[in-house]
């Protein structure tokens, strides 16, 4: 299982993807996901963090607090079957932050494009944490997969983490197309203690960083 860790700008990823179990309808298990999710994870094929045009879903007010630098625990279950990868993103600001969809290939089908593969980033920067998680091409009775991910020492009331799910082997979805999504609300307090990650948004230069610059 071949995994690609977000290294630059001083954003470290522990990927720790460990198959619990052992199909792409999946479920956000942790953290609290910020939609109320029925046993399918449903509504989830909009972008960037779930629900659909007919139904946008309802918020679940879960927030997760954390301190800057510490593991955030994922783990998700995969609820019906496709090949694919997932991808671990974070929002700052806004979610207009997220990154678009994977770029897909697609080959023609009866009943139109199916899915042959989508772009992974053997480099991610952010606002990606991890891509190409959780490769898999064999069809299992359910599948959970968990891994931690390194959250940057920010400060942050709102930011939001994004799972998604690239599915292959699959046909046009009218929302979200061959990607799957779910999100969870997150508030970081940076640790004073370690020096803020300024490749995020809206994060204020280290006072040492500060002084070290005005006596240049």
């Amino acid at each position: 299982m071949k995994l690609r860790m977000a290294a630059a700008l001083g954003v470290g990823v522990v990927a720790l993807a460990v198959p619990v179990a052992a199909p792409a309808h999946f479920i956000l298990m942790q953290p609290k996901s910020w939609l109320v999710e029925n046993v399918l994870g449903d509504p989830q094929k909009a972008g960037p963090c779930g629900g659909t045009t007919a139904n946008p879903g309802m918020p679940t007010g879960d927030i997760t607090a954390l301190t800057g630098g510490e593991l955030l625990h994922i783990h998700v279950k995969e609820t019906v079957y496709h090949p694919g990868h997932y991808r671990i993103a974070l929002a700052v600001l806004d979610r207009a932050e997220l990154p678009a969809d994977p770029e897909d290939v697609t080959k023609d089908g009866p009943r139109g494009p199916i899915s042959v593969s989508g772009k992974i980033d053997p480099n991610p920067k952010p606002p990606v944490l991890v891509d190409g998680l959780w490769e898999h091409h064999e069809r299992k009775p359910a599948q959970e997969w968990e891994t931690d991910v390194k959250i940057p020492n920010i400060d942050c009331d709102h930011c939001t983490i994004q799972v998604i799910q690239f599915m292959e082997e699959h046909g046009v979805n009218a929302d979200g197309r061959f990607t799957y999504h779910h999100c969870g609300d997150l508030k970081v307090t940076a640790n004073p203690k370690l020096p803020i990650d300024t490749a995020w948004p809206g994060q204020a230069k280290s006072k040492g960083k500060a002084k070290s610059k005005a006596k240049t």
